[in-house]
């Protein structure tokens, strides 16, 4: 027998469906509520909404869980390479030996982006963000391959479509970054992993041979891997938002892009080490200064990288990567930045202030701290972040596109505006404070 929900106003009662899950919350099911009641429920961010059902992944911020598929992140960040975690998102199991060896040669076989493509780079002034374009390239390469080959089935269509995704973001990225500091770019290797390979065309020159660290390697899969997923974020629900219009998957996944960019999501990582270059640049500032001003009210000061809004308890990816940014940063040599992280972070895991409200550091504290060490430029750091992403919002589209239950999305509104209004000749209008004037030539 199904659960029913009941909501009682207005002297009338409406009955709902509870809908079942394996586990976490349980879903009212409100579809109707509209047609019965004429009105509708207020939720600004959807912070209590569920728009959708899936079987990907699965986020507990009280316990501090992430699993994908059923499997908890932190077997699979030990454990697999990125491909390997990109294969179980998209398609629902791990894969055997084989399976994992003739995806990981199809995918790295699509690494190369047509020459034409160099135009599109040469194009964009040297000062453009690498997200600019990462997210216009994802929609520049979709027209050298038809989102839907007539030749192909749908299904087939899509695995092309993820894997050229897949394949070639890094080689977009890594000469997104090769143009903004004037060399010339690096053609991807096949004979080298995934990692290995954006590793190799970000930072080889024709000068010399670039010499791979193992620890670097690790660190990059593993980040990835951190980053490949995580329910219904900002970024993932505009994937689903868009392609709910039958948008193809590259428009679906740039515009999960354009989301991502923003400071309060991918952009977050970036902000930590501006945040920390700030506080280096002040003389007079110490760990203990800043701690004091981020707990003041008063202070418009935000400490970055501390705390989430779905974990309130300390952030299982944030505890893998401590686990190991020793070593990491032990590569990176001295960087006073590093420093101050480290420094930042021993004081807040003793602090009674962010012990209690849960302001443990997050991914993007730590991840910040790691892309940097590695060698990337802060302005990339959100392009890692959408790499990383690339199999999560994949895989949350091509859920989408196969759920009977999908409508295009379309959110209702409390309208709060004027009422109905004469309209007033121009002649008779009066003039009120302008919201609006002409800027200064």
């Amino acid at each position: 027998m199904t659960d029913k929900a009941t909501l009682n106003y207005d002297g009338d009662e409406y009955e709902f469906d509870v809908l079942p899950v394996t586990i976490g919350n349980r879903g009212i099911d409100i579809r109707s509520l509209r047609g019965a009641s004429g009105d509708v429920t207020f939720d600004p961010g959807f912070a209590n909404t569920a728009g959708t059902t899936s079987t990907i992944t699965y986020v507990d911020g009280s316990q501090g869980t992430l699993r994908h598929r059923g499997y908890a992140i932190e077997d699979l960040a030990a454990n697999c390479s990125f491909l390997e975690v990109c294969y179980l998102l998209l398609f629902g199991e791990l894969p055997t030996a084989k399976q994992l060896d003739d995806w990981t040669a199809s995918v790295l076989h699509h690494t190369l982006i047509r020459e034409e493509m160099k135009a599109f780079f040469n194009a964009f002034p040297v000062s453009a963000h690498p997200m600019a374009i990462l997210s216009s390239a994802a929609n520049a390469i979709a027209t050298f391959y038809d989102a839907v080959d007539d030749s192909q089935s749908e299904d087939q269509s899509f695995v092309s479509s993820a894997m050229r995704l897949l394949a070639k973001m890094p080689t977009v990225a890594a000469w997104a970054y090769k143009k903004s500091i004037g060399q010339p770019y690096v053609y991807p290797r096949n004979d080298l992993d995934y990692a290995e390979n954006f590793l190799n065309m970000m930072f080889e020159t024709p000068a010399e041979d670039l010499v791979l660290d193992p620890v670097i390697v690790k660190a990059l899969n593993v980040l990835l891997i951190l980053h490949a997923d995580h329910g219904q974020n900002c970024s993932t629900a505009t994937v689903r938002f868009v392609g709910s219009s039958q948008a193809n998957l590259f428009a679906s996944v740039a515009a999960g892009m354009g989301a991502l960019w923003g400071p309060l999501h991918g952009g977050a990582n970036q902000a930590v080490i501006e945040m920390l270059q700030i506080i280096h640049d002040d003389e007079n500032a110490t760990p203990e200064s800043v701690m004091a001003r981020a707990k003041d009210k008063d202070d418009p000061f935000r400490l970055m990288g501390f705390g989430h809004r779905v974990y309130k308890n300390y952030d299982p990816r944030a505890r893998m990567l401590k686990g190991f940014a020793d070593e990491v940063l032990a590569k990176a040599g001295n960087d006073p930045l590093l420093e101050i992280a480290q420094g930042l972070e021993a004081l807040a895991l003793e602090d009674e202030y962010f012990v209690s409200r849960n302001l443990y550091p997050n991914v993007d504290f730590y991840s910040g701290i790691l892309f940097r060490a590695l060698g990337f430029p802060p302005r990339m750091f959100t392009v890692l972040f959408a790499i990383g992403r690339l199999p999560g919002w994949i895989a949350n589209w091509k859920e989408m596109s196969d759920d009977p239950m999908t409508r295009i999305a379309r959110p209702r509104q409390l309208y709060q505006g004027h009422p109905a209004r004469a309209f007033v000749a121009i002649e008779n209008r009066e003039a009120l404070e302008p919201v609006w004037s002409a800027p200064e030539s």
